[in-house]
């Protein structure tokens, strides 16, 4: 098992452990705060090869979801870093479609990069587009699975994107 699939598990593990159990008669409503803490494999498409483990963190507020004929939608914000030192800062909006305890999250954002010594994706405005799968486990606990894409939409000097997978712990506080 390689090494950063072993650091995804430890994570998920430490995580799930600060994650308090209740009775069922004890479930008491969760806070509106939503922090969605994430690892994964950044670039997974590069010609090189050159890949990256990656972490990160979001946040969404339940006190700012809107019900419309669309879906559940919700602004987003989130940060993440990867081993070469790139980064990403974004905000934007995320829907969200429930189908018993499994939720499908699709999302876009745009935000901020800094290739640090990783991928030069030519501008630093850039776009991530992201669908998630996750599954309730607890109330306020969700696990999840994402992939994303991170591009330009051609208004840098290039615009070779970047596609991303993560593993998602999300806990309401």
């Amino acid at each position: 098992m390689s090494n950063k699939i072993i650091k995804i598990l430890i994570i998920f593990f430490i995580l799930s452990g600060l994650t308090k159990i209740t009775n069922a008669d004890e479930v008491k409503p969760s806070d509106s705060h939503q922090f969605s803490f994430f690892s994964g494999v950044f670039d997974t498409t590069t010609s090189s090869k050159k890949t990256s483990s990656l972490l990160g963190i979001q946040h969404s507020n339940e006190d700012l979801f809107r019900d419309t004929f669309l879906g559940k939608f919700s602004p987003i914000t989130g940060f993440m870093i990867t081993e070469d030192s790139t980064s990403y800062f974004y905000t934007g909006v995320q829907a969200e479609y429930k189908i018993g305890k499994l939720n499908l999250i699709p999302s876009f954002s745009p935000g901020l990069y800094s290739m640090g010594d990783g991928k030069d994706l030519g501008s630093p405005l850039e776009f991530k587009s992201e669908v998630q799968l996750s599954v309730d486990l607890l109330p306020g606990t969700k696990l999840g699975y994402s992939q994303s894409h991170i591009s330009n939409a051609d208004l840098g000097d290039t615009n070779p994107g970047a596609d991303s997978y993560m593993f998602n712990f999300m806990k309401s506080f």
